[in-house]
């Protein structure tokens, strides 16, 4: 399969280079979407994929580019996610116990599916058109891969499950399992869990793209539906729960009135749940919200034990060792299915409060902007990204990211970091706010005749 990669690698390559920046990025999560992570290129101690080879091609276009270059203003969710990145790259060489070679490698390649990943976006998608253009030709391409996640679902037919035998770190077969009749749909990404998750991560993108011209509201509804079939089709209760969380989010942008009611409702329901059950919140939480019949009990079990065993993790993590709650989970080994418990057995306390802190700063970034901003279409944006936001804050409880998926959402993090930047030029100074706007637009415009 290298000779493939290759072929796919040198097209993506080639199409970065030369379409405009948005398009460009387009094709970069495109290729992210449709081919596995497990597919690499060997050379030398790294392994390069596909997705690898052309972020890296579209960063180095990007940072040739004077224009495109100059226009990245350093904004807050820069510097969470930028600490979290160095938190991510510098514990592991006190707390791993590999060699040295072997782990500056493996480093090396997570710094390109997620630094690399994170500055391409933030150089790609300066303003809302940009934005509009990218999702445009992610919402398109979202819709085969939509069916082929339904058909999966419905006849056990996975035609990237048997390319496993070519991936150089994890020859085992993947096991076909169903729930309620329906199978649990793979995709290019080998799991369903982070199949469906990207789905429903750019349902609520595509679908504010209704307010926006050039694309039809008829075009634009067909493309959240297939978003929202591919999440389905996951069969799996982490991508559903993020999907109804953002459902509701979406609703309640027509009735904002109750969202304050709702969310004091919500803390003191949790309260009185926790004070009459006699036992965590999130105990109850895991037992009623589980539709499909998943392990809700196992992620409860699993906070609990990571408070248990604080005292061990929080300097530096576990490094590479197995944290050993396993027995305690009914396993031989311990599936970390928590964001937040994933990167504590990580890089230790330091990597939660950096994650935390990107995402809060980034639903805080979303919140001023919307109240900055006056255009509705510009305002259905930042609220399609607020809800995406605080959909994952909730399911995070619930599932992992990691492969293509983890470096998507890297990706919509960097969009919201570069919109958020441009909305709030004007707090700059009231003399300059014209001349900053025209000069992003005219940068844009040249940028995309180049």
């Amino acid at each position: 399969m290298q000779p493939l990669t290759l072929v796919i690698s040198l097209i993506g390559s080639v199409l970065v280079l030369f379409l405009q920046p948005a398009k460009a990025f387009a094709v970069y999560i495109i290729t992210l979407l449709f081919y596995p992570t497990f597919l690499v290129l060997p050379l030398g101690t790294l392994n390069f994929k596909a997705g690898r080879i052309v972020v890296l091609v579209l960063l180095l276009r990007c940072l040739a580019n004077t224009r495109i270059r100059s226009s990245f203003k350093l904004s807050v969710i820069d510097k969470w996610f930028f600490a979290g990145t160095g938190v991510a790259m510098i514990v592991p060489f006190f707390s791993y116990h590999i060699p040295f070679m072997q782990l500056l490698a493996s480093k090396c390649g997570e710094l390109m599916d997620t630094l690399l990943a994170y500055l391409v976006a933030r150089f790609c998608i300066r303003d809302r058109f940009s934005f509009v253009t990218a999702m445009k030709w992610i919402g398109m391409a979202i819709i085969p891969l939509a069916l082929l996640g339904v058909v999966e679902s419905c006849t056990a037919w996975m035609p990237f499950v048997p390319l496993r035998q070519y991936c150089p770190w994890d020859t085992k077969a993947l096991v076909i399992t169903d729930r309620s009749g329906f199978f649990r749909a793979t995709g290019p990404s080998g799991h369903p869990i982070t199949f469906g998750a990207s789905f429903a991560m750019f349902a609520p993108l595509i679908y504010c793209l209704r307010h926006h011209g050039g694309i039809s509201k008829n075009l634009c509804y067909l493309m959240t539906v297939m978003a929202v079939l591919g999440t389905l089709s996951s069969m799996s209760s982490g991508p559903w729960m993020l999907l109804l969380v953002i459902i509701v989010c979406l609703v309640l942008e027509n009735y904002k009135k109750w969202i304050k009611p709702l969310i004091i409702f919500g803390v003191v329901f949790l309260i009185v749940v926790a004070v009459i059950s006699n036992r965590p919140f999130y105990h109850v939480v895991a037992t009623y919200a589980n539709p499909l019949g998943g392990t809700g009990w196992h992620r409860a079990r699993l906070i609990d034990l990571s408070i248990e065993h604080f005292n061990e993790w929080w300097l530096m993590g576990y490094g590479e060792q197995d944290p050993g709650w396993g027995e305690e989970l009914g396993n031989s080994w311990t599936d970390i299915t928590n964001q937040y418990i994933a990167n504590g057995v990580m890089y230790g306390i330091a990597g939660v409060i950096t994650f935390v802190g990107t995402l809060v700063a980034s639903l805080m970034m979303i919140i001023r902007c919307y109240k900055t901003e006056k255009e509705y279409t510009a305002k259905s944006i930042f609220w399609a990204l607020g809800c995406m936001i605080i959909g994952f804050m909730i399911a995070f409880n619930s599932f992992t990211l990691f492969a293509q998926s983890g470096t998507l959402f890297i990706c919509m993090l960097g969009i919201t970091a570069s919109l958020s930047s441009f909305t709030l030029l004007p707090h700059l100074a009231n003399g300059k706010v014209l001349a900053q706007r025209m000069q992003f637009a005219i940068n844009n415009i040249e940028s995309m005749r180049k």
